[in-house]
């Protein structure tokens, strides 16, 4: 287990605006990767990364942790600038969704709990749908239901980033020929009952772009509450 700091001085923020870093140094401590500078997901699990502060010295302590392991993904308030000896993979402008609705009732969605064994079927369900990254062990970042039709898993939504009192939602997917029956809805609903049972708060991602998303989870109780930056970060090769 890593020698981490629990908080940064650097920056006083509301927790869901470092939500990685609070993560990575408190409910999913163990699948951290990195120093006191930077932390990522284990790439197995997720590309997720935060820095302390965006020093030259941090900067290269997160061009050392890329060239170990793979690309990073960063979530953050303001865009980022990297200096040169990276590359700029995305960049895109997130909205962070809290749930602030009405209790979820019971729904008669007849789902099942994903397990290890689901994996691969996940992952090409994911590679179809592109709801977000999803690897071979993102499953072990908490519960993940599914929605299968004749056997086939077509629908599946998650949780993801956890700290303390909040919960993300992620991984919400539903196979093409299957949209339109209010699969994702029904699953989501499943997962904000469950958050909540455990007395905490649902909150999500979703690209600015997607609006028919927005719009969906907007009537589904959630609020923006602010918007953030994407950076999917590389290093230039030699």
């Amino acid at each position: 287990m890593l020698d981490v700091p629990a908080t940064r001085n650097i920056r006083r923020t509301h927790a869901l605006d470092d939500a990685i870093w609070g993560a990575l140094t408190g409910r999913h401590r163990q699948f951290a990767v990195g120093d006191r500078r930077v932390l990522r997901y284990a790439p197995a699990v997720a590309p997720f990364a935060a820095m302390a502060d965006t020093t030259p010295e941090s900067f290269e302590a997160l061009r050392r942790l890329i060239a170990e392991h793979e690309p990073v993904a960063l979530t953050t308030l303001d865009a980022l600038d990297p200096p040169d000896g990276f590359v700029v993979i995305r960049h895109a402008a997130l909205l962070q969704m809290v749930w602030e609705g009405h209790p979820v009732g019971a729904t008669s969605l007849e789902h099942v709990r994903l397990e290890a064994r689901d994996v691969p079927e996940m992952m090409a369900l994911t590679a179809v749908t592109e709801p977000g990254p999803f690897g071979p062990r993102t499953i072990e970042l908490g519960d993940y239901l599914g929605v299968r039709k004749n056997g086939k898993l077509v629908a599946m939504a998650g949780e993801r980033i956890k700290i303390d009192g909040h919960t993300e939602i992620s991984a919400v997917c539903v196979d093409p020929a299957f949209r339109g029956q209010g699969l994702a809805a029904g699953l989501i609903r499943l997962l904000i009952a469950a958050i909540c049972a455990r007395g905490e708060t649902p909150f999500l991602h979703v690209l600015t772009s997607n609006h028919g998303a927005v719009s969906i989870y907007r009537e589904m109780g959630f609020v923006e509450r602010r918007e953030m930056h994407l950076t999917v970060l590389g290093i230039a090769q030699p």
